[in-house]
């Protein structure tokens, strides 16, 4: 049965970084009929989307847009699934898959208690402060005492030095792509100065961005990654993710993977 194709674009996008674009202009390129959703405007009991494939390139991270996706999912096949972007905006589940699942990621506390934070700031001197619903690098900064500490609750984890991260794209189970990212601050997310440059992945690499991707059990990926003394841990897996820097067809890929979803060709 041939599946319609809808497309949800991403919020961030812009005339001249327009990562949904990219692959809708791949699904063309292929002659496959695409339509644009925009949830603020769905009545998932009005409009009828029944048995289809919806790829949610981006969302605004807002509960009513997050209750419609859920509606849709019930009767649709949606990429990734509103569990997995759940699952990925919120750091603190998406740690405590990886820690269940035993796949490395840096030590970390979560909490509403202050004295229990500066318990934590002071066993490890240095620690990250991130927000737990934070994307792209904002409110990320460095903790050194509890006078610096605002209102809980605390999502802190130790601070692995480091001058570079790494973003490895998986897709069906596939690490498809990598770059390196530098910058000269704590954060080095492109949207925060940071540098990018594709680089090879390797299987060590490979290997914890796929268990991470498994671990929060999405469709595809954004894994991100340090290097330490005992290898690749993980700092967040994103639900949601941008391929900047990268080489690997990134587009290309996921418009494959749109094409198998909907049924219209064998992988």
């Amino acid at each position: 049965m041939r599946k319609e194709i809808y497309v949800i674009h991403k919020p961030t996008d812009t005339p001249g970084d327009n990562s949904t674009a990219m692959v809708t202009r791949e699904l063309d390129r292929r002659g496959e009929r695409w339509h644009p959703l925009v949830l603020s405007e769905v009545d998932p009991f009005r409009d009828g989307i029944e048995q289809a494939v919806i790829w949610v390139c981006g969302m605004e991270q807002e509960n009513h847009q997050f209750e419609v996706l859920q509606a849709l999912a019930t009767g649709n096949r949606i990429l990734n699934t509103p569990e997995a972007i759940a699952t990925c905006a919120s750091k603190v589940l998406t740690t405590a898959l990886l820690v269940r699942e035993n796949i490395r990621t840096p030590e970390t506390f979560f909490s509403a208690s202050r004295p229990q934070a500066a318990a934590f700031i002071d066993s490890q001197e240095k620690v990250v402060y991130k927000p737990v619903y934070g994307f792209d690098g904002n409110g990320v900064r460095l903790i050194t005492s509890e006078d610096q500490l605002e209102e809980g609750p605390y999502y802190l984890q130790e601070y692995v030095p480091n001058d570079r991260d790494f973003r490895v794209f998986v897709i069906g189970g596939e690490a498809v792509g990598a770059i390196e990212r530098r910058s000269d601050h704590l954060t080095h997310n492109i949207h925060q100065g940071g540098t990018a440059r594709a680089v090879e992945v390797d299987e060590e690499m490979a290997a914890i961005a796929i268990a991470a991707t498994e671990a929060v059990k999405a469709d595809y990926a954004g894994v991100d990654l340090l290097l330490d003394r005992d290898g690749y841990t993980v700092l967040e897996v994103n639900g949601t993710p941008n391929w900047h820097g990268m080489t690997a067809p990134i587009p290309s890929l996921i418009a494959d993977h749109l094409v198998a979803a909907a049924g219209l060709t064998r992988r």
